[in-house]
């Protein structure tokens, strides 16, 4: 029960088990007896520990890599990964801003136990350039990213060593000389991938910021801990992609 008196008398009693209000007033005693209105309580969006329905039903609407989407990647020097990919096409993706265009959707699964958890999108133009979309590379909302990775090489072709690189393109521009790879999404992944049995060598790109760095070096201990080989790639651009790019331009010019 809680009360409340104000200055000139009046009262009001309110019963927190029943939901009753009842207010006094010094003269005319008890004049108003009332119910609370009850108010909704929204519920919380729902969140997924893996791959939605939707999700789901989006991944089965992709294709292998073709067209725009091979654009896109070799116009960053990346290495296309195999068909069996976690990489895919969609041709007509609708963005949020209403946008409806191709992208590459990359299928999230955990590093673990390989259970889908949820998809990273890249929407691109025509003409193979990043679409004018803001942003143009988004994840599905309410869905689980940590622990996960895009395995841009199935694990069947991951044996002796493995590479790894925050974005999509870094890994596949790894991929050029240290097949094959995955994409961590972010530091965040990349400083918590856990060890992986039976792989014996790992190469990572790390980019090159605060966090990237940070991250790269958590992953580093982590594996040499286990005993395997481990390499940390560095560069003077952000990352490893950006290093192929700046090198294609130079030698255009």
């Amino acid at each position: 029960m809680g009360v409340t008196i104000e200055r000139d008398g009046r009262g009001v009693a309110h019963c927190f088990r029943c939901n009753m209000t009842e207010s006094y007033r010094p003269k005319h005693g008890a004049s108003v007896v009332s119910r609370a209105k009850s108010v909704p309580v929204p519920l919380q969006a729902r969140k997924y520990d893996e791959l939605s329905d939707y999700g789901r039903a989006l991944w089965s609407e992709t294709q292998p890599l073709a067209g725009v989407a091979v654009a896109y990647l070799e116009a960053r020097r990346c290495h296309i990964p195999p068909v069996d990919s976690d990489l895919r096409f969609h041709p007509r993706l609708k963005h949020p801003s209403g946008y409806v265009g191709p992208a590459l959707v990359g299928l999230i699964t955990d590093a673990l136990t390989g259970r889908p958890l949820s998809l990273h999108r890249t929407w691109v133009d025509a003409d193979g350039n990043k679409a004018d979309v803001d942003p143009p590379r988004l994840l599905l909302g309410r869905h689980r990213k940590q622990g996960g990775v895009i395995r841009l090489w199935p694990d069947e072709a991951v044996t002796y060593g493995l590479g790894i690189a925050e974005g999509i393109e870094t890994a596949l521009s790894l991929a050029w000389a240290h097949g094959p790879v995955w994409s961590l999404i972010d530091a965040g992944n990349l400083a918590v991938f856990p060890y992986l049995r039976g792989i014996e060598s790992i190469v990572i790109a790390a980019d090159n910021d605060p966090a990237g760095k940070v991250a790269a070096r958590t992953c580093a201990v982590r594996w040499a801990d286990a005993g395997a080989e481990v390499v940390v790639t560095r560069q003077l651009e952000n990352d490893l992609n950006d290093t192929l790019q700046e090198g294609l331009c130079k030698k255009k010019q």
